[in-house]
């Protein structure tokens, strides 16, 4: 069989499905189930997704669908504010795509920590901007990201964890599955 066979791509995309079912999943549990702020596995599932599947379209579709899907559940926040976070989103996803070029060992901590202050930045602007909380000054954004400060410890922590647990698993779930593969008489 061919890797251009229909047979090759159907399971292709049944395994970026899969994986796409799982990332969205986690993405929802840990978003309503209680967690310290900002540690959850958002950003780190995108860039993974980024990273590992093989349709773009569905990389970027999973920091989106595990946010809505998890927002029908949570207080909304103001519409100016969720559409900044809902696109800072697309940023792991897409520094994941391009750090593919990369071996994980080397990629995974410098994208994570620039997916997460991007995302910091992005959204602590789109706050500033949107909320109403801050005025529109230099003092405002000020405030404002030095409100948001204590809660960047959480973030980094949480991406770097929850990109170690992804990659990681990742990876033992590939070389066990590769252990698996190699015939008996071959190991002895």
């Amino acid at each position: 069989m061919t890797a251009d066979s229909p047979t090759a791509n159907s399971r292709s995309l049944g395994t970026d499905l899969l994986v796409v079912a799982f990332l969205v999943g986690l993405i929802v549990a840990a978003r309503l189930l209680p967690h310290l702020p900002n540690f959850n596995p958002v950003v780190a599932a995108a860039l993974f997704a980024g990273a590992t599947l093989d349709r773009r379209w569905l990389a970027l579709a999973v920091p989106v669908l595990g946010m809505l899907l998890s927002d029908l559940f949570l207080p909304s926040a103001h519409l100016g504010v969720s559409i900044v976070v809902y696109a800072a989103l697309l940023l792991p996803a897409l520094i994941g795509m391009f750090a593919r070029r990369f071996r994980p060992s080397r990629m995974v901590v410098p994208a994570a920590l620039s997916s997460t202050l991007l995302f910091f930045v992005a959204s602590n602007l789109a706050v500033w901007v949107f909320s109403g909380m801050y005025s529109h000054d230099t003092a405002g954004v000020a405030a404002c990201f030095a409100a948001a400060l204590p809660f960047l410890q959480f973030s980094i922590a949480g991406d770097l964890i929850w990109n170690v647990v992804l990659f990681g698993g990742a990876f033992l779930v590939h070389t066990l599955a590769a252990h698996r593969a190699v015939p008996a008489r071959s190991r002895a």
